[in-house]
């Protein structure tokens, strides 16, 4: 039996206070409903529907896939309305499971449970909750066999006790929904058509309804307002450090690490406190990562150090390299091994070669650098005529003097030497030395200002 997932992603989420569509909050950097999609597609689904209402297009725009058959609901008269838009696209022999698309850290293999009790039958994911208000109480007969799902609202005194709640997670042959969800009606205090509803149509024909239960309450956790997204957020970020941890990776904090990407790493690596990775960032064997660095779309080779408060973007550094602190490497910035990036130092779009460096107050764009190279500190490649970028290629074993100018398109060949505090405009040979300053004069005998009366 083919499974075909039908995901529920209308709701406005006016407890967000915010214009943007809720699914579109983001949980570690992504867009909530973009975890589930990427759950759902863990079970290699036949199709995945997608059901949207509020900001329709704005989603569709940011997770539109090959794979995702959009549903429009018009009107949002409840989860059971919903899956009913979706069902005439579901193949009649398939298997449907129905997920949230606010509902983004429920793991694949608490789903896969729910799924091989939901091959003859309808099959409800529950869960026990300390708190228990706000959510659909799941009703048992004295043999342990679910009865019906009753929602907070329409619950009495007695089942507001009761702690096993409904998740509104559900799995059943599409022939069940099918059979079921136009019979569902809406007399209740929302007057909303419920999609646990079908439970108490199936068990009105004596017919068993299976329930798997997920192993924690904030695995099945909606996002209703900013304090839950807080809290799945932590939830997701323990999960991460608990990963790295356990895989070998030195974090001086695990609650104080955001992974908002794919992080890879190899031996030996250290991370310490309040890092943010972004993208998808690998780090090599012996990697050590500084206090409040950001790493975004980066590899770092084996042995290399970031220091504190260095930012580092879409770029690549070789091994043994030392960046910061309070460096910033920004897109197309290639280091080369044992290359040197200093304190406020910053490069864009910058080939730097091996043994490279350039340690103080300088900026260096667009530019094409050669091995053994030593920058001095405040020098500049000044690489923007107001309407153009040029380039700046520096040869090997140059050594350009604290506070020099470059001004591309511009090279210097291996071997030159740039005096300090020079402005070069035109190219050095190989061995020269450029000066280029005005002469010092000295003027005898000067008197300084003097303050004046006031």
């Amino acid at each position: 039996m083919s499974l075909e997932i039908i995901v529920l992603a209308a709701g406005q989420g006016t407890r967000m206070r915010s214009a943007l569509p809720k699914v579109l909050h983001t949980i570690a950097g992504r867009p909530m409903l973009a975890h589930v999609l990427d759950t759902a597609r863990s079970l290699s689904p036949q199709r995945i529907h997608v059901v949207v209402g509020h900001g329709a297009d704005q989603v569709r725009e940011q997770l539109e896939a090959p794979d995702i058959a959009w549903v429009v609901q018009e009107e949002q008269l409840g989860t059971g309305h919903a899956v009913l838009q979706a069902l005439p696209g579901v193949q009649a022999d398939s298997r449907v499971l129905v997920l949230y698309g606010d509902v983004p850290l429920i793991k694949a293999g608490t789903l896969t449970e729910l799924l091989e009790q939901a091959v003859s039958g309808p099959a409800l994911l529950t869960a026990n909750m300390v708190n228990p208000a706000g959510y659909g109480r799941v009703v048992r007969d004295a043999a342990g066999n679910l009865q019906a799902v009753v929602e907070h609202k329409d619950a009495t005194a007695s089942q507001r006790e009761i702690s096993e709640i409904n998740t509104g997670v559900m799995a059943a042959p599409a022939s069940d929904f099918n059979r079921y969800l136009p019979k569902v009606g809406n007399d209740n205090s929302q007057g909303e058509y419920y999609l646990p509803d079908v439970l108490a149509l199936a068990v009105a024909e004596d017919r068993l309804i299976a329930s798997a239960k997920a192993a924690t309450e904030l695995e099945v956790q909606g996002i209703n307002d900013r304090l839950q997204q807080q809290a799945l957020e932590r939830e997701y970020q323990r999960r991460v450090g608990e990963e790295l941890l356990m895989s070998g990776v030195a974090l001086a904090d695990a609650a104080r690490l955001d992974v908002r990407g794919t992080l890879t790493c190899g031996a030996d690596v250290f991370i310490d406190i309040n890092a943010v990775i972004e993208g998808d960032v690998h780090l090599a064997d012996g990697v050590q990562v500084g206090p409040n660095c950001m790493l975004s779309n980066v590899t770092l080779g084996a042995g290399s150090v970031v220091h504190a408060m260095s930012h580092l973007q879409d770029a690549t550094v070789g091994k043994n390299c030392n960046i910061g602190p309070f460096a910033r490497i920004r897109p197309g910035t290639e280091l080369g091994d044992s290359a040197r990036i200093g304190n406020f130092v910053e490069t864009k779009k910058a080939r730097i070669g091996a043994g490279s460096k350039v340690n103080h107050l300088s900026y260096v764009g667009d530019c094409d650098m050669g091995d053994t190279v030593n920058v001095g500190a405040g020098t500049i490649t000044c690489n923007y005529d107001g309407v153009n970028k040029h380039q700046t290629v520096i040869g090997d074993n140059v050594f350009v003097g604290s506070n020099s100018t470059l001004i591309a398109p511009i090279t210097i060949e291996d071997n030159g030497f740039i005096a300090a505090g020079s402005t070069i405009t035109k190219p050095v040979a190989d061995g020269d030395l450029a000066v280029s300053r005005a002469r010092q004069r000295n003027v005898a005998g000067w008197q300084r200002p003097q303050t004046g009366d006031d």
